[in-house]
């Protein structure tokens, strides 16, 4: 008898260990895939974190919390946190931090939680581009980079201000405030004066004279001797002109 039902009892067992092995697959593949996907993260930590301005709460709640506590205002400045209002479906508001400005109508932001990325929201989004849509430049209005489009949104999204930090920033602030040096043309190219020519005999020349015993006369010979007339030759030392000519004959 006891034969008769091993059968049934081994694929009964077989059958109730199939769901628990499919839900620990499972349970093993969310937990793969949530080690390889980025962490999700709200804006105010991020926004808190980049600026150093220590609001907490919903975003839409900051531009309220920040009067009297932080200066605020229409213009951008690096550090501080763009305060968005409640629009269409974004009903919290928003924050982000303001790393770089580019314009009077350009700004990068820091910013989480806004484009989803590959699929999924809460993600980081560093340094991205964020334009003055406002007719009066006061940045009232703003359009901001949107990474599924890989351009700005079409959406013109309406802005409280600025909350100023009363801290630096974490991140590494850009020198955008510095003058740009223009590149001067360089100067004409002035050739070096030539050294004068020295009247002074060289060692060439001097040194033909060695043998006469006598000094260098400091007249200068000229390459035309040829063409004045010869001196009466001298009968005391004919040997001396014989050297005379040699060495003449060294610049003709």
């Amino acid at each position: 008898m006891l034969r008769r039902y091993t059968k049934f009892i081994i694929v009964a067992v077989m059958a109730g260990s199939v769901p628990a092995l499919a839900d620990s697959v499972q349970a093993q593949s969310r937990t793969s895939q949530s080690r390889e996907l980025a962490p999700y993260l709200q804006c105010v930590p991020y926004a808190r974190q980049q600026s150093g301005i220590a609001i907490y709460g919903d975003a839409h709640t900051w531009w309220e919390q920040a009067k009297g506590r932080f200066d605020r205002g229409r213009k951008p400045r690096v550090g501080a946190v763009m305060a968005f209002q409640p629009h269409r479906n974004m009903q919290l508001g928003h924050v982000a931090a303001v790393s770089k400005i580019i314009d009077s109508r350009t700004v990068l932001l820091r910013h989480a939680n806004w484009s989803p990325i590959n699929g999924r929201r809460g993600q980081i989004e560093n340094d991205v581009r964020a334009i003055d849509v406002s007719p009066n430049n006061d940045w009232s209005s703003v359009r901001v980079w949107y990474d599924p489009i890989k351009k700005l949104g079409k959406t013109a999204w309406p802005i409280h201000g600025f909350i100023y930090s009363d801290k630096s920033p974490n991140f590494q602030t850009p020198q955008f405030d510095r003058p740009v040096r223009i590149a001067k043309a360089p100067a004409a190219r002035v050739e070096p004066k030539q050294p004068p020519v020295s009247r002074a005999p060289s060692r060439r020349f001097t040194s033909a004279f060695a043998d006469l015993g006598t000094t260098t006369p400091r007249r200068t010979v000229r390459h035309n001797v040829a063409a004045r007339p010869a001196p009466a030759p001298r009968r005391s030392r004919p040997a001396a002109r014989d050297q005379v000519s040699r060495a003449v004959s060294l610049y003709d």
